[in-house]
């Protein structure tokens, strides 16, 4: 869990100095800052999901995940949970829940944070999340100082979600061929595009209830060896 607790710190770090920045750049500002940061993310996630070329898989994957996602509503419970938090910590934050969701978003799908966490359960090299830590500080300074306060409790979902997958690692492990790695790194891609095009519509994608897409390659691998 060492790796895990020193993303959430990183978080938490850098979510404190991007709010310290907030107080001082005009809402203007902001907002075009957001937009740039935007087109990063939408870079950021093609090149991940260009490492993946079993397209079927991905398609599947996002079409099934998906379904499951809407079923179960969790852009909702994000959201409910944002909404929760605001009023007991930022009563006059209308962007708390925006920068709660997007945030907890960012830093769950992206494939170090499965990888990572695999590792640090497994073999406890904690080296992976070390390094996403440091890519999270950062994004938690860019981050906070547009969306405010939500973002620095971004890391509680990120304690949960990465604390899960390393005490169940031993579980996951054979499921984890490099196929299944790709297809999940493609697929979290494609995730992290579409948050870059939230920062950049005013109608949004939900997210949240396309999480599940990233685990149905292991569901489809699994099933697929019980034959």
């Amino acid at each position: 869990m060492l790796g895990t607790i020193v993303n959430c710190l990183t978080i938490i770090a850098g979510s404190i100095i991007g709010l310290l920045f907030r107080n001082g750049i005009p809402e203007k500002y902001n907002q075009t800052v957001m937009q740039a940061i935007g087109l990063a993310v939408i870079l950021i996630g093609i090149k991940s999901a260009l490492g993946c070329n079993d397209l079927v898989i991905i398609i599947a994957s996002l079409a099934f995940g998906s379904l499951i996602g809407e079923w179960i509503g969790i852009e909702n419970y994000l959201e409910r949970l944002g909404n929760f938090l605001e009023t007991r910590f930022s009563k006059n934050s209308a962007s708390f829940s925006t920068g709660f969701v997007t945030a907890s978003l960012m830093y769950c799908v992206g494939s170090m944070a499965i990888v990572g966490a695999l590792e640090s359960g497994l073999t406890g090299n904690h080296a992976t999340l070390f390094a996403k830590a440091t890519l999270d500080g950062i994004v938690g300074i860019i981050l906070a100082s547009s969306l405010g306060i939500g973002v620095l409790f971004a890391a509680v979902p990120v304690l949960l979600y990465q604390g899960s997958i390393t005490l169940m690692a031993g579980l996951l492990k054979p499921l984890l061929v490099p196929a299944v790695i790709s297809q999940m790194s493609g697929i979290g891609g494609l995730l992290i595009v579409a948050l870059g095009l939230n920062m950049l519509r005013e109608k949004k994608l939900k997210v949240g209830n396309m999480l599940p897409a990233i685990f149905i390659p292991l569901i489809y691998f699994f099933i697929k060896n019980l034959n």
